[in-house]
């Protein structure tokens, strides 16, 4: 069960290690200072919006906020990893851990000859892909422009715009997508 007291010493905390007056954190975490002074003071059980909006104000984690001592290493077996069978037969596989408040993916993908999945439309400012290829040839397509990667070939992009990957080769295609995408963000921060 969740301490209070224990909750709002931590925010109360994290907002002074960052120099945050109340009001600024309220204003960014798009919560009433009313609210935000009664979660300090351990009077008030937020909402788990409410305490993720704080947390996105804070810059932490929402899980690091309400439990700080949380295992810092997660592992993912392969028998629990998500794989995704696609229309004309590309296969990804999300191989990274779930982490809460952390919206970084690394997928595995492969293409057969032909595939072209997406296009894939623009992620909020700030997305970014770093592309390896494994095997094959892949051709990823950035705003219009194609960049044609061999095996052991990558490639980073910020995914704020259309993009898109197909196997260019004659045999199969594998690769790496390591994502990080960004949450569209509302008035002052709010998801």
């Amino acid at each position: 069960m969740l301490d209070l007291a224990d909750l709002g010493r931590r925010v109360q905390s994290l907002r002074k290690e960052r120099h945050l007056t109340l009001q600024e954190l309220a204003e960014t975490a798009a919560v009433s200072v009313s609210m935000l002074s009664s979660v300090e003071r351990g009077q008030k059980a937020a909402t788990i919006v409410v305490l993720a909006r704080i947390a996105d104000g804070l810059g932490v984690p929402l899980a690091e906020l309400i439990t700080p001592d949380a295992a810092r290493v997660i592992v993912r077996r392969a028998a629990d990893q998500d794989a995704v069978e696609e229309p004309g037969g590309w296969r990804r596989v999300i191989v990274s851990p779930v982490v809460p408040g952390v919206n970084f993916e690394w997928i595995r993908s492969t293409l057969p000859p032909g595939c072209a999945p997406g296009p894939f439309p623009a992620y909020a400012s700030g997305s970014h892909e770093y592309v390896l290829v494994e095997s094959g040839t892949l051709r990823l397509t950035i705003a219009g422009q194609d960049h044609t990667l061999q095996a052991g070939d990558s490639a980073y992009f910020a995914a704020d715009v259309s993009h898109g990957y197909a196997n260019a080769g004659r045999g199969l295609c594998t690769y790496y997508v390591a994502a990080l995408i960004m949450r569209p963000r509302g008035r002052h921060g709010s998801p």
